[in-house]
């Protein structure tokens, strides 16, 4: 089993989706300068897109290391507002560590020009579908809560 650690960014109104993803780079490169901000930065038009779309609502940007696996979500309207939710503390690890990738959830209709055009920035950074889910993981906890189904027969002896 995988290690995850899940956080959540207040994005629009409370700040526009090009200050988002750069928040979410200054999370995962610890603020650090070097070729991997510089990697995530080239990539911003799109990201700002995908989150602008609300893709990154229900479905994590996912980032996997050698380390623990890292889920963003975005909060929006009245969530962003309230930000009771938004959990943007430092990690605890390099999220960014030995052999790096980061998946973007993306609406399927965009999927297409967003994968071509990260693909002129990054071999590391990409797009699937939001339904889509990441190494055996759930587009959404949601789903993932729904498919657990107690059978009380199960506690009974025989």
């Amino acid at each position: 089993m995988t290690t995850v650690a899940s956080r959540r960014f207040s994005s629009t109104p409370q700040r526009d989706a090009g200050a988002t993803w750069r928040a979410v780079v200054d999370l995962l490169t610890g603020g650090a300068t070097g070729a991997k901000r510089d990697e995530l930065l080239a990539v911003a038009g799109v990201a700002s897109s995908i989150i602008a779309d609300m893709a990154a609502k229900d479905a994590a940007i996912v980032v996997t290391c050698d380390g623990p696996r890292t889920r963003i979500y975005c909060l929006y309207d009245d969530d962003a507002i309230d930000g009771s939710d938004a959990n943007e503390d430092a990690l605890g690890y390099d999220p960014l560590d030995g052999d790096w990738r980061v998946s973007l959830p993306c609406e399927p209709d965009d999927l297409a020009w967003v994968q071509g055009a990260l693909k002129k920035h990054s071999t590391r950074i990409t797009a699937r579908d939001k339904a889509s889910a990441i190494g055996g993981e759930s587009a959404s906890s949601g789903q993932r809560a729904a498919g657990l189904v107690l059978d009380p027969k199960g506690f009974l002896g025989s």
